[in-house]
């Protein structure tokens, strides 16, 4: 991978935290300026490291999703333009892995977007999870029509064993009150067709986040989500690989 920063993933440290609390208070550009060595150092970094090793484990749980330092870390600074809160940094820290053949991103930012793993650090609500938030009409049309489709394969993974005890249910952001236009009160995937994001999570304790086996764990989560990102890129024509 062109973009390897060759160093092995270590730890986050608790100063992360401690640097993220301090970006909540004095959420400014002066204050990140002096603090821009922690940032790099606490964040940053082993973030990046983090994505490395994470990809070296989905070469073998999901060889079409990958990370790199380059593509899958998200950047601090928040885009105001349209936004009535114009605080210029964001007060958590995040990555996102994604199928080699989508583009890089999740909802609005995302390029052709497919559905993927993903990891965010914050004070009080680390979490890691998967699947699509809030993708375009286009993709959207399309994981209804698998829903439509193969109804029984969807449920099989979402209310199975496995991704039940990790992630309870899917996570209801934006849900739309009725049913889409076109489809009838008594559809059999009516249960599912009312959201317009397919994501779950699972939270993360901070032991776990500043825990030598991060990616150990991540790994786990992302294995047993596996199955559900699948079926979404499955709905959008991106394909299952079995090697890289």
């Amino acid at each position: 991978m062109k973009d390897q920063i060759g160093d092995s993933f270590t730890q986050f440290t608790p100063k992360a935290f401690t640097f993220l609390r301090g970006i909540a208070k004095h959420n400014r550009k002066e204050w990140f300026e002096e603090h821009r060595t922690d940032f790099e150092r606490e964040i940053k970094r082993p973030l990046a490291l983090l994505v490395e090793e994470v990809d070296v484990h989905l070469a073998t749980i999901a060889p079409e999703i990958v990370g790199s330092p380059k593509k899958s870390v998200f950047r601090i600074h928040r885009d105001v333009r349209f936004s009535k809160n114009k605080a210029p940094y964001k007060t958590h820290a995040a990555c996102w892995f994604f199928h080699r053949d989508a583009g890089r991103g999740v909802g609005t930012e995302a390029v052709h977007g497919g559905a993927g793993f993903y990891f965010h650090i914050e004070p009080g609500k680390s979490f890691c999870g998967g699947g699509i938030w809030m993708p375009p009409r286009s993709a959207v049309t399309k994981i209804r029509q698998a829903l439509t489709d193969d109804l029984e394969g969807f449920e099989e993974i979402v209310n199975g064993r496995t991704f039940r005890r990790r992630f309870g249910d899917l996570d209801t952001d934006g849900m739309l009150t009725r049913l889409p236009r076109g489809f009838a009160a008594d559809h059999p995937a009516a249960a599912w067709l009312r959201y317009q994001s397919y994501t779950a999570w699972t939270e993360l304790t901070p032991d776990e986040v500043t825990s030598p086996k991060l990616p150990q764990t991540l790994a786990k989560h992302y294995a047993a989500m596996t199955p559900f990102v699948r079926y979404l890129n499955g709905a959008l024509g991106l394909a299952v690989a079995s090697s890289r």
